[in-house]
């Protein structure tokens, strides 16, 4: 019995450290989302670049991210990583129309 639980146990730690591991870069990804949506508002209202990035590294620590304009619509695109090494980046796209209040 001590035998089998000893075999199974790295098997169950190894299930439950990745399940974990993707609820937490599932929250990221949702994080990550909202901020790029509200940068981008920022950014459709001619807020600073600086204000913009800071709306998402405020809310997902160690982001980046790129704004770019596809007519009259204004994207910041949002890319961090998904806390574990094995399940590698998440990434967010906000758009919104250009010169918005």
């Amino acid at each position: 019995m001590v035998a089998e639980f000893a075999v199974a146990l790295p098997a169950v730690m190894l299930v439950l450290i990745l399940g974990v591991g993707a609820l937490g870069a599932g929250a990221r990804h949702v994080r990550l989302q909202d901020a790029a949506a509200d940068a981008a508002r920022l950014a459709s209202r001619g807020e600073s670049a600086g204000r913009v990035e800071s709306a998402v590294t405020g809310a997902v620590p160690g982001a980046t991210i790129d704004v770019s304009t596809r007519g009259d619509v204004v994207c910041v695109t949002a890319t961090a990583s998904a806390g574990l090494a094995l399940l590698g980046d998440v990434a967010a796209t906000g758009c919104a129309l250009a010169g918005g209040g």
